[in-house]
This record gives C-alpha cells, structure tokens and sequence, in this order.
C-alpha cells in the first residue's frame, strides 16, 4: 500500500513534484504523516527540494503535542539541525477564536500552492478533516491550488458500517462543518471532494484542489492490515483500538462522565465518581455490545474531569471489530450510566469547540434529540433507533469516493 506521500517520494509523479519545486509552497500537515519509512512529510519534501515557505498546523499543533481544545500558537522560524528542517514560520490553524480555523489572506499571499498530509481517524468529530476542508477552501478563494496527498480510513470503508446520523439543520459545528455521519467511511481527501464537488469546484490539475490517492488500499479493512504502524494522529489517540471506539466515545465529552483522558486508555474507559462499574459492566454486557468485551474498572485521572479523584465504570476492548459499532455502544453506555446514577449524571455546559450556545452533546450527537431522549429516560434500544441509522444514500456517497478522486488525480 503507498500512501499519497509515498508515491510522492517514489518514482512515480514527477509533473507533480517538479511543480512543487517550483512554487512558493504552504503545507497543512502534522506529526502523524509519514511515509513508508517513518519519514516525516517536511522530511521528504525537502529531500525532494520542494522545502515549504510557510507550514499550517491543525489542532494539537504540528508536533501533536496539545491536548484537545487547547489553543496551538503560531511561531517564527527556528534554527535547524541535520534531522529536523525548519520551514520558514508555522502558522496555528487553531487558535482562540473561529477566525483562527483558517489560514490568514496574507499567508496564502505568500505561497502559490498548498499541499495537505494529515492524518485522520474516520470519525465526524475528528478536526482534521473540516482543517483541511476550511484550508483548501481559502486557498481558492485566494486564487492558489491545493493538491491533498490522501491516506486511508484507519477504520476501513465498508459502507456497511456507516452509523450515526448527519447533522440536523443548525447543529453545524467544527466538530461537523458539513453534514456528515458519525462513522463516515471516507478518507480525507474523500470527504473534501465531496463538498468541494457539491459548492462547484473544479477538481484535477488544472482545476482548484486536485488529489494523489492511496495505492493498494483494501478499503474493507482497517489499519490492522496495512503492515505500517498506526501513528498516534494526537495525544489521546495512541493505538488503532482507540480510534476504532472513538465514534462512540467522543460522545462522553458532552457529559460529566470521564472518557478516560488522564489515563493510558482515553476513550475506551469510561467512569465517574459515582457509577458503581461492576452494575455498569453486567448492565451493559446484557444489553449485548457485539464484537466487543466489557470489564468493570477503577482508575484515577491524572488530568482532565475528576482529577486525582477514583473513579469508577467499565473499559471497552474492540475484540472483532467488523462486528463493533461504537456509536451504539456508547449511547447504550450513557443511557445505563445516567439510569444508574439520574441526580449526579449531567451534560456539558461550558462552550465547546468555539461553540457557546448549543450544548456539546447536541453538537456531537448533531441534533437535539438524544439528549432530549436520555433527558425524558429514554431507554437505551430507542435511543439507538432514533441516532444510528443512517440514510441508504450516504452508501452511494462512500461508494463514489474513489471515482471523485479519479476526477481530481493530481
């Protein structure tokens, strides 16, 4: 399998890297992007002479270093040494502000291109995706090109799989720009091209955003199968196992409950100070979570809700993945956590992801209506009903990807 910065770095597409070469050039990439070799992108292209005039930095910031929601600063040149090249300056694509999400007028005046590598986990809710989306979008409106070097969908692209409805009307976000399912089974430049195509973009060399996309990439299976290693895309997303629960439990955010940051395993445990785990586990269990096992778990956090304090519930190990699916599991494990515990269980209310007037749970779920359900004691089989089907159409949608990237061949 070879990745668009493979190719890139191969024998193959030389027109593309000799345009690179020759233009003033911006990259919007990240730690998590590397080649074949375990070489970093800014590594190659400078290995290929193509050495960036200003490099974009997603959430996290380009070394992946920032925990979620924390503001990445944009930072002046630096000296280099023989292993790590310095680009001219990097510029934060995630400030304090909605403003920050996109590159500035006058950086994209200063390079003629804007080359994408990054790293995504498959997920609505994931940043990097609407990033890139945001990024290409200002490069047109600038009059530059933009050319994505894809990578594959950690999670696989059986459309089978797909779960967890798009948006409704008003419930857009940077956690969702576009209306998306939860689990989209598309790759980044995929999901780019879709509303690049939808807005009336021109795709392909010649045209506003074009694409280098994977080679050999079996799209029914996941990152497990690729024989390269799953590089962790940003501090709380350390191994393949977490991205594959990640649909479901990034919903823990829009709660009190603990989605495990401040632990070795954020996401796949979940708990609070006041769930017993055990009941949870076998409540839980009994509700049936296919393809995967459930274990009562006490941890402490050492950052993040319930700091230094015990906390209780269940931890989740994805055993047959084909068979998990993380959003129902997740609803079904907020629904039980919130009958066991009514009084102490809460949702989020402080803004969320530049987003100070729709509660984050809404924003996550991309509608009103969980949260109105788990609000009424909804049970957890109709919450699941009413969140996880997802249109017929979106089937057609992930099966066009690759054709769209046909279109938009770099």
């Amino acid at each position: 399998m070879l990745c668009g910065l493979d190719q890139l770095a191969g024998q193959e597409l030389g027109a593309l890297r000799r345009r690179l070469r020759g233009a003033r050039l911006g990259v919007l990439t990240h730690a998590a992007a590397i080649d074949r070799h375990g070489r970093q992108a800014l590594r190659v292209l400078e290995e290929l002479g193509a050495a960036p005039t200003v490099v974009f930095a997603p959430e996290h910031g380009l070394e992946s270093t920032n925990q979620a929601e924390e503001p990445v600063t944009s930072s002046e040149p630096v000296e280099s040494d023989d292993s790590d090249p310095a680009p001219t300056r990097i510029v934060s694509l995630y400030g304090t502000d909605r403003q920050s999400l996109s590159p500035p007028s006058d950086q994209l005046e200063r390079i003629d291109v804007l080359l994408i590598d990054i790293a995504d986990v498959g997920s609505r809710y994931y940043t990097y995706v609407w990033t890139a989306l945001l990024a290409a979008r200002a490069a047109a409106t600038a009059g530059r090109h933009t050319v994505i070097l894809d990578r594959p969908n950690p999670l696989g692209a059986d459309p089978a799989s797909l779960e967890g409805a798009p948006q409704q009307p008003g419930f857009l976000s940077f956690v969702g720009l576009e209306p998306l399912p939860i689990r989209h089974c598309m790759t980044v430049a995929e999901v780019v091209t879709l509303f690049w195509e939808r807005d009336g973009g021109t795709l392909g060399p010649d045209g506003g955003l074009s694409v280098v996309p994977t080679l050999g990439w079996e799209r029914y299976r996941d990152a497990g199968a690729w024989g390269r290693p799953f590089v962790m895309p940003s501090p709380n997303m350390p191994t393949l196992e977490t991205a594959q629960v990640y649909p479901g439990g990034c919903l823990i955010e829009g709660t009190n409950l603990s989605e495990g940051r401040g632990t070795t395993a954020p996401f796949q445990i979940v708990g609070a100070p006041f769930l017993d785990g055990r009941r949870l586990a076998v409540s839980l269990s009994e509700a049936g979570v296919p393809g995967a096992l459930i274990r009562p778990v006490t941890f402490r956090p050492a950052f993040g809700k319930y700091a230094d304090e015990t906390c209780r519930g269940v931890m989740i190990h994805v055993q047959r993945p084909a068979l998990f699916r993380p959003v129902a599991a997740y609803l079904t494990l907020i629904a039980l956590a919130r009958r066991q515990a009514p009084e102490q269980f809460a949702f989020r209310t402080e803004p969320y992801e530049f987003e100070s007037t729709i509660p984050a749970f809404d924003l996550l779920t991309g509608s009103s209506v969980a949260r109105s359900l788990l609000q009424e004691g909804a049970s957890a089989e109709r919450l699941v009903a009413e969140l996880c089907p997802v249109d017929s159409g979106w089937r057609d949608t992930v099966a066009d990807g690759e054709s769209r990237l046909g279109r938009a061949h770099a």
